[in-house]
């Protein structure tokens, strides 16, 4: 039997193997400066290696430079010439597949001589001067416990939320659901960036998106772009890379859960392509760690980049996931066996595929972008997972969500305004068939079928301006979406989405900034389109979900390697879904698997989240990087604390680069306990009760009145890389939870299958009741192999 010992010995000889060959090498950079506006070659413009003194070298009369013998790791590329806006690549990890990196700069009429401009990783845009988070290749690639994982690895900055224990990837953001989050690749809607997500929500154990085809992202927790609709928490922006135009490259990865291939290239001189396959091992490292379900996954993407002309380009983009949740009925014991009394087999399929054209002319950029989307999500329950007979089917759900859509974008720059104007158009289709025993009904089960469509339209505008000597910003907006669902939403008026932000520098290191917005969000598909028992629309009264959301920001900056902020917020929600069952907001929902939404709701919850974070970010490039956060806030309902309500939240996280390419990274999380519902015991212990759905009823007269212990994690990650000339070779050791610390959760109400009364009426027949202690938390172990060729 293969032990975990085994598998240590094994990578410790290879790796032992690998260090005998293994010979200092240095690799040469190749690239182009161009002109961001008319697209032509810049001559003579300096480039340099961010972080090694001297390092640099001059482009041709075409433009072109080669940069010779930089030692191999990750950086950064900065350009300047006399009369140009300094320019700052993304990070770059330089070896053997570093690809051809294309840089663009842009003209500065206010410049008289070159102006030396340290590149920084702390960037802020005019529109989103607060509440905004650059995320390199450096934290992707070696963040402790995020596993390459982006849901994890932006746990480490301001406001964001996790679930401690469960294998999710909930994305918390200031104290808003999961569902309240989107997210866009190159310009494409992506409607969940998770496997096995809870349909109406968020979340799963492991994320789509390959970090390998990631180049950088844009973390939005407030202040979002008037151009990505439907945010209410944050923004995920992704920014893929580029195939390489001079050569083939390919990756290999043997992952914690997975295993991945990767590669990027040309097809032409005008074509380049990228691309990702990933199969799941997960449903083994599961079963080892005895959990009840076993998931287990395939994931695909693809970029296809053509340029047309100078002036022109054309990206195709696809993502595809392929969902399997199979339940370990071979495990025993009494939280294995709750656990399987109420979780379904689970199967999903998602895919998104899209265009994006755009044009250069001059200080016009126009984009266009055709995409769409589907989910099909599955579930099966059977009582006591017995499949025998259709009498015991208690879940039969298909529902399936489709969206297409087609957006227009231009952006114009006029010195030291920038317009941006744009509009949508979506079209939306969404059933659902569900046969389902519910509580009240027990000779058969409810039948239940919807098939919802709607048209939605959109549409922004946006302006920035800067002054001369760069100390002032502002930026204004406005948004409006619309659609045909109800007459209410068909009027655009209603939901008019203004923002404005401002910025002062107040010295060369203190930036005063602050934005402020309204926000909207058409609520999930599962509420839209649920109908009663007359085949009639439930929620036809429902409204965009609003939120009022305030931000100011305080930072300090010592050129690119210290930045120190204090940001205060506050949050308003109205017109919430509310249930109508339960007497809770629907936005408090959404942590489990299956779905969220198809229940009766009216627009009247309200709510509000307010809080101060603070962060440190320390970075030595090709040295250290570190980032401390610390957020203080409140989430609450209608006066009463949030399913979100941890009220704080501390993150530390560093990595360090040691000689001969060892990196040594740890991350310590500290997360106040959530509030949590009591159970209903008179209820739950009913057989009709607890025979519909397997597990206990919470006791909605007490909601959030109990709150869970604070909990700590420390996570620890070490890195080693082999540079060769054609090849790198890496090896990663992970460990989430190295101290196994426990989180205690409030004790379980199970039924033990015997019936207390069996002469009483069927009604009235209980089921003799057991408590489970909660208390769950484990060592973690990854161990990952990449080979870069």
């Amino acid at each position: 039997m293969i032990t975990s010992k085994h598998i240590l010995l094994t990578l410790s000889l290879l790796l032992c193997n690998v260090c005998i060959y293994a010979a200092a090498v240095n690799y040469s950079v190749r690239g182009k400066v161009i002109d961001k506006q008319s697209r032509q070659p810049v001559a003579y413009a300096n480039v340099v290696v961010a972080g090694i003194p001297g390092k640099g070298a001059s482009t041709d009369s075409l433009g072109i430079f080669r940069i010779e013998q930089i030692p191999p790791g990750i950086y950064r590329f900065e350009a300047t010439l006399i009369g140009y806006k300094s320019a700052v690549t993304s990070e770059y990890l330089v070896s053997a597949s570093t690809p051809f990196i294309e840089i663009e700069i842009e003209e500065d009429e206010n410049m008289l001589s070159t102006i030396v401009v340290t590149p920084s990783p702390f960037r802020k845009t005019v529109e989103s001067p607060v509440s905004m988070r650059i995320i390199g290749l450096q934290e992707i690639e070696r963040s402790p416990g995020g596993n390459r994982d982006i849901s994890r690895i932006v746990r480490a900055y301001p406001g964001v939320s996790f679930s401690p224990i469960g294998y999710r990837n909930d994305l918390i953001v200031r104290g808003g659901s999961p569902s309240e989050n989107r997210f866009y690749m190159d310009g494409i809607e992506i409607p969940n960036i998770n496997h096995f997500a809870t349909q109406g929500a968020s979340g799963g154990p492991v994320s789509i998106v390959n970090a390998d085809l990631i180049r950088e992202i844009s973390f939005y927790t407030g202040a979002f772009p008037a151009n990505r609709s439907g945010a209410m928490s944050s923004v995920l922006d992704f920014r893929l890379r580029d195939g390489n135009p001079d050569k083939q490259t390919f990756k290999a990865t043997l992952g914690a859960s997975e295993v991945s291939f990767s590669g990027n290239g040309h097809l032409s001189d005008k074509t380049t392509y990228l691309f990702s396959m990933r199969q799941s091992y997960l449903q083994l490292l599961f079963k080892a760690l005895g959990l009840p379900f076993l998931p287990n996954f395939i994931d695909g993407q693809f970029k296809l980049k053509t340029k047309l002309s100078a002036h022109d380009e054309l990206i195709l983009l696809g993502l595809v996931g392929i969902d399997k949740m199979k339940l370990n009925t071979d495990e025993k014991g009494e939280d294995a066996e709750y656990i399987l009394s109420y979780l379904p087999t689970i199967h999903q399929e998602t895919f998104t595929v899209g265009a994006s054209y755009r044009h250069y002319a001059g200080k016009h950029v126009q984009s266009v972008t055709f995409s769409h989307n589907y989910l099909n999500n599955r579930n099966i329950k059977y009582l006591n997972n017995d499949e025998s007979s259709e009498d015991n089917l208690t879940l039969r759900l298909r529902s399936v969500e489709q969206k297409t859509t087609l957006r227009f974008e231009n952006q114009t720059r006029l010195g030291q305004w920038t317009l941006k104007e744009g509009a949508e158009m979506n079209y939306s289709n969404y059933t659902n068939q569900t046969n389902q025993r519910i509580f009240g009904i027990t000779s058969t089960l409810s039948d239940y079928r919807t098939d919802l469509n709607i048209f939605s339209w959109g549409g922004f505008f946006s302006t920035d301006y800067t002054t001369a000597n760069k100390r002032f910003s502002a930026s204004a907006g406005i948004r409006t979406d619309g659609n045909n669902y109800n007459k209410e939403m068909k009027e655009l008026w209603k939901q008019l989405s203004p923002r404005l932000s401002l910025s002062y520098e107040l010295t060369q290191q203190w930036t005063l900034s602050g934005n402020a917005g309204l926000y909207y969000q058409l609520p999930p598909y599962t509420a839209l389109g649920f109908k009663d028992n007359d085949g009639l629309y439930t929620n036809k009264n429902l409204k965009y979900m609003q939120v009022m959301e305030t931000s100011l920001g305080l930072d300090w900056h010592l050129q690119d390697r210290l930045m120190i902020s204090a940001e205060g917020f506050f949050k308003r929600y109205s017109r919430m879904p509310l249930s109508l069952r339960d007497d809770i907001p629907l936005a408090c929902k959404g942590d489990d698997y299956g779905t969220v939404g198809n229940e009766a709701l009216i627009p009247t919850a309200r709510g509000r989240a307010y809080g101060v974070e603070t962060m440190l970010r320390w970075q030595i490039p090709e040295r250290f990087n570190f980032v401390s956060s610390l957020t203080v806030f409140r989430s609450e309902y209608n006066s009463i604390a949030s399913a979100w309500d941890n009220r704080f939240i501390l993150n530390v996280s560093g990595t360090y680069n040691l000689p001969r390419r060892w990196s040594i990274g740890g991350k310590l999380s500290y997360i106040g306990g959530a509030p949590y519902t009591p159970y209903d015991e008179e209820k739950s212990s009913l057989v009709e009760a607890w025979n519909a759905q397997g597990r206990p009823y919470y006791d909605y007269s007490k909601y959030n009145t109990e709150r869970l212990p604070n909990f700590a994690q420390l996570d620890i990650r070490v890195d080693k890389s082999f540079y060769f000339h054609r090849c790198m070779v890496g090896f990663y050791l992970d460990l989430q939870n190295i101290t196994g610390s426990k989180l205690k959760q409030q004790d379980v109400i199970m039924s033990t299958g015997v019936i207390e009364n069996p002469s009483a009426l069927v009604g009235e027949q209980r089921y003799k009741m057991k408590y489970l202690k909660q208390e769950s938390g484990t060592i973690l172990p990854s161990i990952g192999v990449t080979v870069e060729f």
